[in-house]
């Protein structure tokens, strides 16, 4: 029996304020998020009946939608209760939260400074982003001909909708070539990120080593996993990191609200075993979480 599509389930949504019937969230086809970009959003973990970092996630939705120049009409308060009730109408417990905010369809054009900004949160069960054996022996990259634009180039700092489109297509062009996922370069030739998750290297002393971003997401997950790793005295050294030096990795993982910490084990003709630093930083996550793994689970 086929899994049923994102359209088409039970449930409740919370849409400008009210539940609606999950089927029927839905938007006109001029709307000018859909045509212009003009739409914010996050991704967010519940574990245990908590939802991760909450508060982080709601002030980075205000922060993106006021990058790209409109205003949230609810409160963060708001934003985090519609949250939490989102999981609890529609039975989650451990699952993915999605809150979006876009411009919609009363002005058609490149300028709608008078449309509606909208608002729903949707909520659903969601195992791990990859599955365990891919977890366990780490996932394949390549290297994408994509690459993240500089911050005078496009709203960087932003989780806007609009800068996920070269992320779909990198990750197309890698899962077509049998990785699981793509890494990204920044529009200076230097390592930046996969298609949306942070990206962590290792290289045998000890320390970790992590892009600057300066030109992509500073990741709630990414920012977690640097306190968590400082926490066990190993050093975090943020710089600019180039493709060459992965020859020389001997660990690499990325990590994510969807992603949490994931192995790499290849990129592209060039093989990582998860290693010490990164089952210790796993294990840290999952306990900073809450996560319930299987051998507890099992219990």
């Amino acid at each position: 029996m086929a899994a049923a599509t994102f359209d088409d389930r039970d449930g409740l949504i919370w849409f400008n304020g009210e539940w609606v019937d999950w089927r029927d969230a839905r938007v006109h086809v001029l709307t000018h998020g859909l045509h212009y970009g003009s739409c914010v959003f996050e991704g967010e973990r519940m574990y245990s009946g908590q939802i991760f970092k909450l508060r982080e996630h709601t002030e980075r939705l205000f922060y993106s939608a006021q990058t790209l120049g409109f205003k949230i009409p609810y409160t963060v308060e708001e934003i985090d209760q519609a949250c939490i009730d989102a999981c609890t109408k529609n039975g989650i417990v451990d699952g993915y939260i999605r809150p979006v905010a876009w411009r919609g369809s009363e002005m058609m054009g490149v300028s709608a400074q008078q449309n509606r900004i909208n608002v729903a949160i949707a909520a659903w069960d969601w195992p791990s982003y990859f599955s365990p054996e891919l977890r366990e022996k780490g996932i394949k990259l390549e290297t994408s001909t994509w690459r993240r634009p500089a911050p005078e180039c496009a709203p960087v700092h932003a989780k806007a909708a609009g800068l996920y489109m070269i992320c779909t297509l990198s990750k197309h062009t890698a899962e077509s070539h049998g990785c699981q996922d793509a890494l990204m370069l920044d529009y200076r030739g230097q390592v930046a990120e996969a298609t949306g998750a942070n990206i962590f290297i290792s290289f045998g002393d000890g320390k970790l080593h992590t892009p600057t971003p300066d030109c992509f997401l500073n990741g709630i997950t990414r920012q977690t996993v640097i306190a968590l790793a400082k926490a066990r005295g190993i050093e975090v050294i943020e710089r600019a990191i180039f493709p060459d030096e992965l020859k020389k990795a001997t660990e690499i993982f990325l990590t994510g609200s969807a992603a949490e910490v994931t192995p790499v084990g290849q990129i592209d003709d060039m093989t990582f075993t998860p290693g010490q630093i990164t089952h210790w930083l796993i294990e840290d996550y999952e306990k900073a979480v809450g996560k319930k793994t299987e051998s507890a689970a099992a219990e």
